[in-house]
């Protein structure tokens, strides 16, 4: 399970980690197991850990005063799962974030991780480097979000994202790309001729 953490964290880093660093990670994260359908975060919850998914898929969205469900993010195994806003501001999320599948993570805390990276300079390349990226995908998703019709929306999910595609229904997809199921399906049939 910890390996899996390992090589993400040494994609990131220009020198691998060392074996006394490997096992100050093992004691800081805590594996977990969430069942489909489980929450990891719950709206009005301070969100109090960050997850690392190490089998699995989840799902970060809010849900307005209709009852309709918006997607903000998609995770699987090697994505990050946690409301940073929360996290770091100490306030009541917004959102929920639940397993989509039968999903394991490696869990740590804010501040398990703040210590952690004290005690590892190369966490903190790698988190420089992932907020970069994140920063990015961001930039380029309001973009798209604003600027593309819904047919390019899609077509650079799905070139981007094929694995997403394959994981996660219409539905949950239509609602990641703010657009309704009859819209992607119709797009989808368009797509295919």
């Amino acid at each position: 399970m910890y390996n899996n953490l390992f090589a993400y964290i040494n994609r990131y880093i220009s020198s691998p980690l060392k074996r006394e660093e490997e096992a100050l990670i093992e004691a800081a994260f805590q594996p977990k197991k969430l069942r489909k359908k489980q929450y990891f975060l719950q709206e009005g919850a301070v969100c109090k850990y960050v997850g690392f998914i190490v089998k699995g898929a989840m799902r970060q969205y809010s849900v307005d005063e209709k009852g309709v469900e918006h997607i903000v993010h998609l995770y699987i195994e090697n994505y990050w799962a946690s409301d940073r806003e929360s996290s770091i501001m100490l306030t009541p999320s917004k959102y929920n974030i639940d397993a989509w599948e039968d999903t394991e993570l490696l869990i740590i805390t804010r501040a398990e991780m703040l210590d952690l990276m004290g005690k590892i300079p190369a966490l903190v390349e790698m988190i420089r480097l992932m907020d970069e990226r994140n920063a990015i995908a961001n930039q380029r998703r309001l973009n798209a979000t604003i600027s593309n019709t819904a047919e390019k929306n899609y077509e650079e999910f799905a070139e981007n994202h094929p694995q997403f595609i394959q994981r996660f229904p219409q539905h949950i997809i239509a609602s990641y790309l703010g657009i309704t199921k009859e819209t992607l399906s119709r797009i989808r049939k368009q797509a295919k001729k």
